[in-house]
């Protein structure tokens, strides 16, 4: 669960950073990206593994979506426990989701044991951190609504005072240039999206509304 249960907001990252940790002639480099999904995780991995390919160790963590209930470690042959967790652990420490970093280690020649290679990958991740501009997000609820034409003006006027995002369903008429009462005719279906904190208020509204049914 998120730091504020209450809250339907919580923090990512701006954009990618990178950082470095360095430890009896081993070096940890560490870079963090802001993801929304594991398709764009596999693709950053997919790119460090290519860039680094020389590299011992590509280690990761990420967390995703509110509260980071989607979460995923690995160790990629570390001792188990010793690389992934440590990244996991400042994720959470910095209180961020929606981001993934990857830590890149070139073996210096001298075993760090367990609790050198913790505090190592540790303090890599922090470093990325560190250097990373750290931003809210919200969590999004989604709904579908279909309603009457003639009821079209009273929920666009509710779900724009309500600051929902709209966005037209695959069952609409694909001839969208044409008239609204044409390319709605007979049923309007539309889908919109909006804070979950702000979801039940709207819900209550639109249920007021004859013949209108939302579908979460």
């Amino acid at each position: 669960m998120p730091d504020n249960p209450e809250s339907d907001s919580y923090q990512t990252i701006a954009a990618p950073a990178t950082g470095v940790f360095k430890d009896k002639g081993s070096k940890f480099l560490s870079f963090a990206y802001p993801v929304s999904t594991e398709d764009e995780i596999k693709e950053y991995l997919k790119e460090i593994k290519k860039e680094y390919f020389d590299a011992r160790h590509h280690c990761f963590a990420y967390r995703l979506g509110w509260g980071g209930e989607l979460w995923r470690v690995n160790d990629d042959g570390e001792p188990s426990s010793s690389a992934g967790k440590p990244i996991l652990g400042q994720l959470r420490s910095y209180h961020v989701s929606d981001t993934l970093v990857i830590v890149v280690r070139y073996f210096g020649g001298t075993k760090l044991g367990i609790p050198g290679l913790i505090n190592a990958y540790r303090q890599a991740t922090a470093n990325a951190l560190q250097q990373s501009v750290i931003i809210p997000k919200y969590d999004i609820r989604h709904a579908t609504l279909a309603f009457p034409y003639q009821q079209m003006n009273t929920v666009m006027k509710l779900l724009k005072e309500s600051l929902a995002s709209i966005s037209y369903g695959e069952n609409l008429s694909h001839e969208k240039h044409l008239s609204p009462e044409k390319s709605f005719s007979p049923d309007c279906r539309l889908s919109f999206s909006i804070r979950r904190s702000l979801f039940p208020a709207l819900s209550q509204k639109l249920s007021l509304i004859d013949q209108l049914i939302i579908t979460p």
